[in-house]
C-alpha cells in the first residue's frame, strides 16, 4: 500500500515487521534451519513468538484478545511476511477459518477459536473433496444427528495446515435439496477427535496440504458454526477475507522476487557490464515494477472498501484482487528465475522455491479460471 496512505500506527507495524523479518530470517542460514531445509513452509516456535507481539491478533476483535484491525491491518501483515519468507505458512489459512467463526459461532466457539489464535493456535478449514474442488458444492462428506450431536463420514483432501490446527472447520452435508448450495453446515472439530485421520498429501510446496478422513467422528452439537443446513450462505459472507489474504500474500511473493532479481541483476556482470544496464533486462523490470505497483493498489483498495464496509459483498472487486495478484506472483517469479539464469535454477538460492510457493497461489482459494467465471457473471456474461 502506497506509504502515504497508512496512519502512523501501520507505518510503524510495517516497520516492525520488516526488522522482525531481517533478524529472524535474513539469511539463507536461517530460513533453512526454520524450514527444514524448504519442506516446512510454518515454523510453529516463530509464530508462537510472533503471537507474543501481538500480530496475529491484528484483525481479530478486542473482546478475545486481538487488536481490532481490519482487512488493511490483515492484508499488511499478509503482504510482509511474505515478503520477509517468514515461515507462518499457515497464517492465512488460520485467517480464513477465523472469519466464519467471529461471524457466526457461539460466544463460548469465539472465546475458544479466536482467543487460541492471538495465543499462536493454527486453524484449518475442510471444503474440497475428491468429487468436489471448483464445485463446492457437490460435496458429500456428512454429518447426520445422532445422541445430541453429529456424527461425521467422509472425506476431505487437500487441506491446507490439518495436521498442525487445533481445530479443523469442517464444511459437511447435513440435508440435501434441489439446490446443491442448500443443506449444507459448518461444524469445529478438535484436534485429535476419535475418527478423524490426516494423511499427508507431498506437494513441491513441501509439507503443506492433508487428505481428511473421517469415520463416525462423534461432535457435540455445541460445535455447529452458525445455522445448521446454512453454510453455504456463510462461505460466501466470508469470501472477501479470503481473497483478500491470498492476494496480500501474492503481492509480497512478488515483491520479494522483485527486490531478489533487482539486487542481482545490479551485481552480476556479462559481456563487461552488469546485465541489469542492458536495455532489455531494464525495460522488463520496469514493467514488472509498474505492474507490481498497480496490482498492490488494487488489492489496498478492496481491503480499505471492505473495511469501510464490512458486510459488503465484493465479489468482483475481491476475485480481481485474487487474479491479478496471484497471476503477478506467478509471472514475476518465472520471470526473475529467467532473468538469473543457472542461479534462477540452482537449489542453493530462494529463487526456485519462490516459483514453487507463488505457482499454486493461482489454484487455492479458487482457480484463475473460477475467478474469471465470477467476473465475467458480475459483467452480466
Amino acid at each position: 500500500m502506497p506509504i502515504r496512505t497508512l496512519t502512523d500506527e501501520q507505518r510503524a507495524f510495517v516497520e516492525a515487521i520488516r526488522d522482525f523479518a531481517r533478524r529472524e530470517c535474513g539469511t539463507r542460514e536461517q530460513r533453512e534451519a526454520l524450514t527444514d531445509h524448504g519442506r516446512e513452509p510454518h515454523n510453529q516456535g516463530l509464530y508462537e513468538r510472533i503471537a507474543d507481539l501481538g500480530w496475529l491478533g491484528v484483525a481479530i476483535p478486542e473482546a478475545y484478545g486481538g487488536s481490532g484491525g481490519g482487512a488493511v491491518d490483515m492484508c499488511l501483515l499478509c503482504e510482509e511476511f511474505s515478503r520477509g519468507l517468514i515461515p507462518m505458512g499457515f497464517f492465512p489459512i488460520t485467517m480464513m477459518a477465523a472469519r466464519p467463526v467471529e461471524r457466526f459461532a457461539t460466544e463460548e466457539l469465539k472465546r475458544e477459536i479466536l482467543g487460541g489464535i492471538t495465543r499462536g493456535h493454527v486453524e484449518a478449514i475442510a471444503m474440497s473433496e475428491p468429487e468436489a474442488g471448483s464445485d463446492v458444492g457437490n460435496l458429500s462428506c456428512r454429518a447426520d444427528r445422532a445422541d445430541g450431536g453429529y456424527v461425521i463420514n467422509g472425506q476431505k483432501t487437500w487441506i491446507t495446515g490439518a495436521h498442525a490446527a487445533t481445530h479443523i472447520l469442517l464444511v459437511c452435508r447435513t440435508n440435501r435439496g434441489a439446490d446443491k448450495h442448500q443443506g449444507m453446515s459448518m461444524v469445529s472439530i478438535p484436534a485429535g477427535a476419535e475418527g478423524m485421520e490426516i494423511r499427508p498429501i507431498e506437494t513441491m510446496g513441501g509439507r503443506e496440504v492433508n487428505d481428511v478422513f473421517f469415520t463416525d467422528c462423534y461432535v457435540p452439537a455445541e460445535r455447529l458454526v452458525g445455522r445448521e443446513d446454512h453454510a453455504w450462505p456463510q462461505l460466501m459472507a466470508g469470501l472477501n477475507n479470503e481473497r483478500l489474504i491470498i492476494a496480500a500474500q501474492a503481492v509480497g511473493m512478488a515483491q520479494r522476487a522483485f527486490d531478489d532479481v533487482l539486487a542481482y541483476v545490479k551485481e552480476r556482470k556479462q559481456f563487461g557490464r552488469t546485465i541489469g544496464s542492458f536495455q532489455t533486462l531494464r525495460h522488463r523490470l520496469a514493467d514488472l515494477a509498474t505492474e507490481l505497483e498497480a496490482t498492490r493498489l488494487l488489492v489496498y483498495d478492496v481491503a480499505a472498501r471492505v473495511d469501510v464496509e464490512p458486510e459488503a459483498m465484493l465479489p468482483r472487486e475481491a476475485s480481481m484482487a485474487k487474479l491479478k495478484a496471484t497471476e503477478l506472483a506467478k509471472r514475476m517469479t518465472l520471470e526473475a528465475m529467467q532473468m538469473m539464469g543457472g542461479y534462477g535454477y540452482a537449489v542453493e538460492y530462494d529463487m526456485e522455491r519462490q516459483v514453487r510457493v507463488a505457482l499454486v497461489t493461482t489454484i487455492y482459494g479458487g482457480t484463475s479460471e473460477i475467478q474469471r467465471e465470477i467476473i465475467s457473471k458480475t459483467l452480466g456474461l
